[in-house]
């Protein structure tokens, strides 16, 4: 792997240039306005009292209803430790399940192919990402939907790699264009990791392609087997269950894959309160709690503290139409709780926030994602997913709204870090100086100390005079985020993959990203 990029420090003071060029680099990470991994957990929906019903429900719902579709890896580890099956369904007694969260990883690490960009999961830190299996990519010029591409995968991962407040990718398309799911989850995979050095993930359709698919992952990082293992950098986004309580099987076998690979594992459960989850909020969060609870236990059953996230993803209805409603105040209200639920618990916890009903990146779009993503992040999940780029209730993505909401989460991460308290930032000094100075605060050192420190800037918002914006040529936010994505897109192409690696990758397996897409775009 490369050495990872160092901040550009400024020289001597030497003029004006200098300091513009000291001021677009930055300050280190350490002393910027946002980062990575900012403590979460000041808001709570539920009180504790009402954490331990919706705990208590979830166990009784193990324990008297059981879970359906057990496949035998399951019922031996479960009845082994003293569950029982009876009429295709298999029951957790309560201590079964309390001994799965005694034993369970309460964080882990999750790595990225650059280590700068590795995050540990787990506590109280939030890190904002994407997620999905949108099969439709927004055209912001002509306002259309269009099928998506592998092509896509990768262009969207290269976007990514360069959002400073998206921590970490996990696929946000499908490629329609792979007829075959071996092609489909393998070549997702590989367009994945060359696009980005953040943290990734993905989805497979069977157990197979687990395994192919690590070794994939082995050949990048050098050859040796076992190499992804030891610095796992792909999470498994396993939607294992078919509420209510029902097991899908190829996911779950797909889960012991994953297990047996080293590959950390996102539980996710989505059931649609009101079609495939009850209408009331509650019952929909102890239905998603319990079916995530017993693949948590049958994990750790099978491999006590494999690195696991409670992904808690309830979904929503429109119950005029019963169409998923991702934006909505109810979707922000039960995604803070199902945070607050698993970290109660005191393990890993993934939510889904972002999912804009809206169709394009509009005033409809921001107010819903801003909502839902705030509560999340105020709530502490750990991961948050699907806080960026995507549109139509997941059914589409789009490259502008990936840019735009970069902005909106470098600004809720703000807000997570909340004000410091201290001599130095109540300025008492710094006020005095000023009333008896120069009676504005412009050019006091403070002032000029915290512009970075202090403040984030948008990349693509607009905070100019309404004369000013005028003048520069009165853009919408989406044109200005589509002109950013094109310069993006046309010159960033991550390297940290080697040709020669790339190659040996290329004889391994059938992938169909053209090689010279890897170094000059077709399309931007």
């Amino acid at each position: 792997m490369p050495e990872n990029d160092q901040p550009i420090k400024a020289g001597r003071a030497g003029g004006r240039a200098a300091r513009v060029a000291a001021r677009a680099a930055g300050p280190p990470t350490e002393e910027r306005a946002v980062r990575p991994g900012f403590s979460g957990g000041a808001y709570k929906p539920l009180s504790d009292d009402e954490c331990k019903q919706v705990y208590e429900a979830a166990l009784c719902l193990l324990e008297e209803v059981g879970m359906g579709s057990p496949i035998p890896e399951f019922i031996e580890a479960v009845e082994s430790a003293g569950g029982y099956t009876k009429d295709d369904r298999l029951y957790f007694p309560r201590q079964i399940v309390e001994d799965a969260i005694s034993t369970a990883a309460k964080s882990f690490t999750w790595y990225g192919l650059d280590n700068e960009r590795t995050i540990e999961v787990g506590g109280d830190r939030v890190y904002f990402g994407t997620a999905g299996a949108a099969v439709s990519v927004y055209e912001d010029e002509t306002r259309t939907h269009r099928h998506s591409k592998l092509q896509d995968i990768y262009d969207v991962a290269r976007l990514v790699d360069t959002c400073e407040h998206i921590h970490f990718h996990v696929r946000s398309l499908v490629p329609r264009d792979m007829i075959e799911a071996r092609d489909l989850d393998v070549n997702t995979a590989y367009a994945l990791t060359m696009g980005t050095t953040k943290p990734i993930g993905t989805s497979f359709f069977q157990p197979e392609h687990v395994y192919e698919t690590v070794d994939m992952f082995d050949e990048m990082l050098g050859g040796t087997p076992g190499s992804f293992a030891q610095r796992p950098f792909c999470v498994a986004n396993n939607t294992f269950v078919v509420p209510p309580l029902r097991y899908a099987e190829d996911a779950v076998r797909s889960m012991v894959a994953q297990v047996r690979t080293g590959m950390p594992i996102n539980l996710l459960s989505a059931g649609q309160a009101g079609a495939t989850s009850p209408a009331a909020l509650a019952g929909s969060l102890a239905q998603a709690l319990a079916e995530c609870l017993s693949a948590l236990t049958c994990v750790n059953l099978l491999s006590p503290g494999h690195p696991c996230v409670m992904g808690l993803w309830p979904f929503v209805s429109d119950l005029r139409t019963g169409a998923m409603t991702g934006g909505s105040g109810e979707e922000a209200i039960l995604n803070a709780a199902a945070a607050q639920m698993a970290n109660w618990l005191g393990l890993p916890s993934g939510v889904a926030a972002g999912m804009a009903d809206s169709k394009m990146p509009d005033n409809q779009a921001g107010h819903e994602k801003g909502v839902t993503v705030t509560l999340a992040a105020q709530a502490g999940a750990n991961l948050i997913y699907e806080s960026a780029g995507m549109l139509a209730s997941l059914l589409a993505c789009s490259f502008e709204a990936l840019v735009i909401d970069n902005d909106m989460l470098g600004a809720i991460n703000r807000t997570l870090r909340g004000i410091e308290i201290n001599e130095d930032t109540l300025s008492v000094n710094t006020i005095r100086e000023v009333v008896h100075g120069p009676s504005h605060f412009l050019g006091q050192d403070q002032t000029l100390s915290m512009m970075q420190s202090e403040y984030v800037y948008p990349e693509v918002g607009d905070r100019l005079s309404p004369d000013d914006w005028h003048d520069a040529g009165a853009t919408s936010v989406d044109e200005r985020a589509r002109q950013v994505v094109k310069e993006t897109l046309s010159t960033h192409f991550p390297t940290h993959i080697s040709a020669n690696i790339d190659a040996r990758v290329r004889e391994r397996f059938d992938i169909y990203l053209p090689v010279e897409e890897l170094t000059k775009s077709s399309r931007w």
